[in-house]
């Protein structure tokens, strides 16, 4: 989904995966291209925990830090899955905070 995403977009952001950024690699950043004033966007993916610890990771690993020159503010999005739930109990869970620069 976070790759349809990016094309449905992609006149607007350049997305990098792992990419290396504050103390780590961010899952995924998508960055607003130059004639954009889109904010830019680090997701963190985790499985088996919850949306509120990729946030956490994100910003005890400061990977948002060098993003602050991209765009009209950073997004922090954290997506978590409950994989090893059986078959139709999977759930996701997201938390999204926007960090104006």
């Amino acid at each position: 989904m976070i790759k349809l995403a990016y094309y449905t977009y992609r006149d607007h952001y350049l997305m990098w995966e792992e990419l290396p950024s504050g103390e780590g690699y961010a899952d995924i950043v998508y960055l607003p291209k130059h004639d954009s004033d889109w904010p830019a966007l680090v997701i963190e993916l985790k499985w088996n925990e919850n949306a509120e610890g990729a946030i956490a990771q994100i910003l005890n690993k400061k990977y948002h830090e060098s993003l602050q020159d991209f765009g009209s503010g950073i997004v922090l999005v954290g997506i978590s899955y409950s994989k090893d739930a059986p078959g139709g109990d999977r759930k996701h869970s997201c938390r999204i905070i926007k960090i104006n620069v």
